[in-house]
């Protein structure tokens, strides 16, 4: 008898009051010209500092498991640029295709609080991989 153990991979980082927990599963393995498997991740961005702050931009660094680096940089993350007062939290779904059966995700988000004054919010590094056949 096989059985599949579907594996969560999770990070959590927290910079200037701002936390990052992320988790991370196995979605979906495609067969186009290239193979592509896909992952979802949820991200939950807490504001536990004592101001206001707003997510201005994302920038990711994904390590593909054959070795390639890829940057994404973007406004907002899934179209949205939200505030966050104190104790606030701001989660969202998004995916990530890889070219390889593993890989890793880490970045940042450019946050702006009072004043005017921007900073980056550490995305901790959190690993990518398929679920793994048991037999």
């Amino acid at each position: 008898m096989r059985s599949v153990r579907q594996e969560t991979f999770t990070s959590s980082a927290t910079t200037h009051g701002i936390r990052v927990d992320v988790e991370a599963r196995f979605a979906d393995e495609r067969r186009r010209p290239v193979p592509e498997w896909l992952f979802q991740y949820e991200i939950e961005i807490t504001n536990e500092s004592r101001d206001l702050v707003r997510l201005l931009s994302r920038h990711w660094i994904i390590e593909h498991g054959d070795g390639k680096l890829e940057e994404v940089r973007g406004p907002g993350v899934v179209g949205a640029r939200p505030w966050l007062v104190p104790g606030e939290s701001f989660r969202y779904t998004s995916w990530c295709p890889l070219r390889a059966p593993f890989g890793s995700m880490k970045g940042a988000y450019l946050m702006e609080g009072p004043g005017g004054n921007r900073f980056e919010v550490e995305i901790a590094e959190f690993a990518l991989s398929p679920p793994v056949t048991l037999h």
